[in-house]
């Protein structure tokens, strides 16, 4: 479902807890009578900016020397042709996609990977083992199961190797998470916010950071908290990306037990669905605990998971 302005208001909110200041999202649900376009089908409404259907990118790292291209701002942003998964054109509001077509048998599973200054002081002072949850990668590449792994720049910073192994896999995608986890508008549960002024910056920033590991990189991006509004979309006009919110949210940030994470995965999970987990172990200690189980339901109702560009393209 693409969507080139805002989103509707939402009324179910599945607020996540913060610890030591860490903000993890806060995800949103669409009602069953939300409207749904895909590609131009809808002919009762403009057509979107189209997004490239491909689902490869190139797996080589740009040389040392690369300069970034630079944006009508003056915004510094690497290169994507249309090629790119998730591209779109500059200039215009970023589209906002929820999930892809609802027909096949394909779904989505995404990781978001936060990390924010207080959960890097978490890890310096010994409060915090991890925010890299290994066994959920593990359990992906032994099943070889596709996943779509939204990185904050900080995170990668903190976990190149962990990078390097996620970019590293054909069946992974990489996308965009901002560099520090901050939110894009005011009042985003309890986020520090950024000026709207330096929204593009942080966003292009994070793609240079993300960019020299290769693999399958994305132009898709989503909003801390799924918290965005008008002037968070237009600041993102010069990057060409898509917003990418989700369908199905696991409820996964601190919760204290694998089975309702299941539940409500499964209980919504339908054709075309992007399903909204975290692979930052401390904060959601459970993902992996229900990862196996949520795999195993999604194979007895014969849907499958793939690379987030290909369920957006419906193919």
């Amino acid at each position: 479902m693409i969507r080139a302005g805002l989103r509707p208001s939402i009324g179910v909110l599945v607020v996540a807890a913060i610890l030591g200041g860490a903000g993890c999202e806060a995800s949103r649900v669409p009602p069953a009578d939300q409207p749904v376009f895909v590609g131009s089908s809808a002919s009762s409404s403009p057509s979107p900016p189209s997004v490239a259907p491909s689902v490869g990118a190139s797996s080589e790292a740009p040389s040392a020397g690369a300069a970034p291209a630079v944006t009508p701002s003056g915004v510094p942003s690497p290169q994507a042709g249309p090629s790119v998964p998730g591209a779109t054109p500059t200039g215009a509001r970023a589209p906002v996609v929820d999930h892809g077509p609802r027909t096949g048998n394909k779904v989505a599973l995404t990781f978001d990977a936060d990390m924010t200054d207080a959960m890097l002081a978490n890890l310096r002072a010994g409060r915090v083992k991890s925010y890299a949850n290994l066994r959920i990668l593990d359990l992906l590449e032994r099943e070889q199961v596709p996943a779509t792994f939204f990185l904050t720049g900080k995170w990668v910073r903190r976990y190149p190797d962990v990078t390097r192994r996620i970019a590293g896999n054909p069946r992974f995608e990489v996308a965009n998470h901002t560099y520090g986890h901050a939110a894009f508008t005011r009042d985003c549960y309890d986020l520090p916010s950024l000026p709207v002024g330096e929204l593009a910056e942080d966003v292009a920033k994070t793609f240079e950071v993300i960019e020299p590991y290769g693999g399958r990189q994305t132009r898709y991006f989503r909003f801390p908290g799924l918290c965005h509004d008008a002037a968070a979309l237009d600041a993102l006009a010069p990057l060409g990306v898509t917003v990418v919110d989700g369908d199905v949210v696991s409820g996964d940030p601190f919760a204290t037990a694998w089975k309702p994470l299941v539940r409500a995965v499964l209980d919504h999970v339908r054709p075309g669905s992007v399903v909204i987990m975290h692979v930052t172990e401390a904060n959601a200690a459970m993902t992996d605990e229900a990862l196996p189980h949520i795999l195993a339901g999604l194979r007895k109702r014969e849907l499958v998971a793939a690379p987030l560009s290909e369920v957006l393209a419906g193919g």
